[in-house]
């Protein structure tokens, strides 16, 4: 490893509010659930509470409310974020395990902002060695924060079953950048950097006709699945600066 290559832990772990449970799904913004929250949100209006302040009870309530998202899969990105702006337009891998009862695993799935839906990269063994590529165009806003949402999340036993990563090698335009050290969870784990992209952009014009740039995220070693040796990354996002 290079001595100039980063070696970073998370800096924050994202709850994503979702506990992966069926009643979850089913009562997520459902009729009844929207009802209960409306009673919670002017219970504290009319006792001049801080709405972002609730207590644990109304916590509870209000956890199955969000008009932010149109279904419970969707990640959180803060509502209008890097994204408003930003945008890979091509991402990649090695390998993806094939299509199991009309469910993919495609390199696509890492970067749909869907808890649902996940890469798992297809060799045999634990895929050690095996990566996923973001393309970007010269003119993507930059990237300062990379945030990883490892295994396969979208249910207790898909999550506990196939293995996780436990560190990511990252390549910027295929040199060696940075080794990120994940936590064995399944939440969004924030890693920080100083802006990665094109620096010079005073001029549009002239910045478009610069280089597409690229990042490539590489297994270096894993947590082992408790049923199958197959290595799941459900989601590898972004937020950054030159938005606004």
């Amino acid at each position: 490893m290079g001595q100039n290559v980063l070696n970073l832990n998370p800096i924050e772990i994202r709850d994503s509010g979702f506990d992966f449970t069926q009643e979850y799904i089913e009562k997520f913004n459902s009729a009844e659930s929207i009802k209960n929250c409306e009673k919670v949100w002017s219970k504290i209006i009319a006792e001049n509470r801080d709405i972002d302040n609730p207590t644990d009870k109304e916590k509870e309530i209000l956890k199955y409310c969000d008009e932010t998202k149109e279904n419970p899969w969707n990640v959180d990105n803060g509502g209008c974020s890097w994204y408003c702006g930003g945008g890979l337009d091509i991402n990649s891998a090695t390998s993806e395990l094939q299509e199991q009862n009309g469910i993919n695993y495609k390199a696509e799935n890492i970067h749909d902002l869907n808890y649902k839906t996940a890469w798992i990269e297809g060799v045999n063994g634990y895929g050690i060695g095996e990566s996923i590529t973001y393309d970007f165009p010269p003119e993507n806003p930059r990237i300062t924060k990379i945030i990883v949402v490892n295994g396969y999340v979208k249910s207790e036993n898909s999550w506990r079953n196939n293995s996780r990563v436990k560190r990511l090698k990252v390549y910027l335009n295929n040199k060696e950048f940075a080794i990120l050290n994940l936590k064995d969870i399944k939440f969004g784990q924030v890693f920080e950097f100083k802006p990665i992209g094109i620096q010079k952009r005073e001029n549009e014009k002239e910045l478009k006709k610069m280089n597409r740039w690229n990042l490539r995220f590489e297994i270096m070693d894993i947590y082992k699945g408790e049923k199958y040796d197959d290595t799941a990354i459900t989601e590898i996002y972004f937020d950054g600066i030159d938005v606004h």
